[in-house]
């Protein structure tokens, strides 16, 4: 099955990239990097792929634009050499979050990125937990759109859930916080949030029954833990019994680790590791979806359905 397949791994995450390759049985081709004095890039790929079904794997994280560029560069070079299929394996997409013009004059980062990815010679691209669901349209090739919520749901499904209410930060959030209350059998809620002028967070209320309750509190994504923090806050003002925080991609930027640190009252914070994980963060348990991607490349390059890892959540998690 995977004589055909030739596995590259950028420099983002490569321990993702190696386990990954265990899992599929294959070995992890090697590459490299190289900078001209005037600090462009070259990659080069030292391993054959004329006519060979290329995977690409690289999250777009920080140094974002450095990764990026590694990215279209290793594509290029996949194209260039020949490669049957060139496919793009991103875990994490961070361009997703620039997926609409809210204000005048401001680029569209989502749909730009994604139409470099094409015009690189991408020729599909599987990613998980895009940030809203009109950025999968962004791509001209064929996407793959993973969700980490079975996997997560498995991490408490061995808990005794009776009390417990998933709780979405808002209200944008809160299809994939019903989806995953459906999985867990338990009630949702979601927090009425307003971003204000200097992109603070307000939730002004709890819509839904979260007191005396053990609450999931769940997110796509953690960047600066400022929602996570105000609708913790919140939380407990409503006399919660206990907060666990769930989120897919754990990015952990700027002071995000002493906020999380500093707050009482949350038992834990469940990540999985779209991206490196080496925060030193309380209470943190990472869940790894190696195992998804890797069953989705099996099938992609088998040419059988990936929709289908949606509804088997006991054997993939989701």
């Amino acid at each position: 099955m995977t004589d055909n397949i030739v596995v590259f791994s950028g420099h983002a995450h490569r321990q993702f990239s190696e386990e990954m390759c265990g899992l599929l049985g294959v070995e992890l081709s090697p590459s490299r990097l190289t900078r001209f004095s005037n600090d462009c890039m070259q990659v080069q790929l030292r391993a054959n792929c004329r006519q060979k079904d290329v995977y690409i794997v690289q999250p777009l994280v920080p140094p974002t634009q450095e990764n990026l560029m590694e990215l279209l560069m290793m594509v290029d070079a996949a194209r260039g050499a020949s490669a049957a299929h060139v496919n793009v394996v991103m875990p994490h997409y961070a361009y997703a979050r620039s997926d609409k013009k809210d204000a005048p004059r401001i680029s569209l980062g989502g749909r730009l990125v994604a139409d470099l990815i094409s015009a690189a010679g991408a020729s599909r691209v599987l990613t998980m937990a895009l940030h809203a669901e009109q950025v999968h349209g962004f791509f001209s090739v064929p996407v793959d759109h993973l969700s980490a919520l079975g996997v997560l749901s498995k991490h408490f499904r061995d808990r005794d859930l009776s009390n417990a209410v998933v709780v979405s930060p808002d209200f944008g959030n809160a299809k994939q916080a019903n989806s995953f209350a459906r999985m867990l059998k338990t009630d949702v809620a979601a927090g009425a949030k307003r971003r204000m002028a200097d992109d603070s967070v307000v939730i002004d209320a709890i819509v839904g029954d979260v007191r005396g309750r053990d609450a999931i509190v769940l997110d796509d994504e953690i960047a600066t833990a400022g929602s996570i923090v105000t609708l913790v806050e919140k939380l407990q003002e409503a006399q919660v019994r206990s907060i666990s925080v769930v989120c897919t991609h754990g990015l952990f930027t700027g002071n995000a680790v002493e906020r999380l640190n500093a707050l009482e009252g949350v038992t834990e914070i469940v990540t999985t590791d779209t991206l490196p994980q080496d925060k030193p963060i309380d209470r943190m348990t990472v869940i790894s979806v190696a195992p998804l991607f890797a069953e989705a490349i099996r099938r992609i390059h088998l040419g059988e359905s990936v929709s289908k890892l949606l509804s088997d959540v006991d054997t993939y998690g989701v």
